[in-house]
């Protein structure tokens, strides 16, 4: 399961690995909440793994939407074939709701700034139309007096 690749950017090898754990495992492919030290149950299963990028993978896993949603409701962490392992403690859901709330209020920002840009630009082209229908008008009114 090595997914060092040169022609690969270290995002794009976690991704494949991510792909792979969630072929593999339980816990992965039904987005369970993860065991605490899941990262060390995995070295134990695939020594092969490169940790850099099995972190890497890990984070785009825990920091998905996806998986972000579950842990906000969740009361039991699982292990990679899907036993319980643990609790998610309160801390843990504030933390992954926060992170929701955030996320959701940034993208209504990047949603009002995008309409506002849009209704800008149909201002600018508005008033481009006008300037030419204007210049249109001037030209064509000396046209004729020549």
């Amino acid at each position: 399961m090595n997914t060092t690749n040169p022609t690969l950017s270290p995002f794009q090898s976690a991704r494949i690995l991510l792909k792979q754990f969630q072929e593999k495992f339980a816990a992965f492919r039904e987005c369970m909440p993860l065991a605490i030290g899941i990262d060390k149950q995995l070295i134990a299963q695939l020594p092969e793994l490169d940790r850099k990028t099995m972190r890497t993978a890990l984070g785009i896993h825990t920091n998905s939407l996806r998986y972000l949603k579950v842990m906000a409701k969740a009361t039991v962490r699982f292990d990679l074939d899907g036993n319980a392992a643990g609790e998610v403690t309160e801390i843990h859901r504030t933390h992954a709701s926060q992170i929701l709330l955030e996320r959701a209020k940034k993208d209504a920002e990047l949603r009002k700034a995008q309409r506002k840009a849009e209704e800008a630009q149909r201002e600018l082209d508005q008033a481009a139309r006008q300037r030419a229908e204007k210049l249109s008008q001037l030209t064509a009114k000396f046209s004729r007096g020549s």
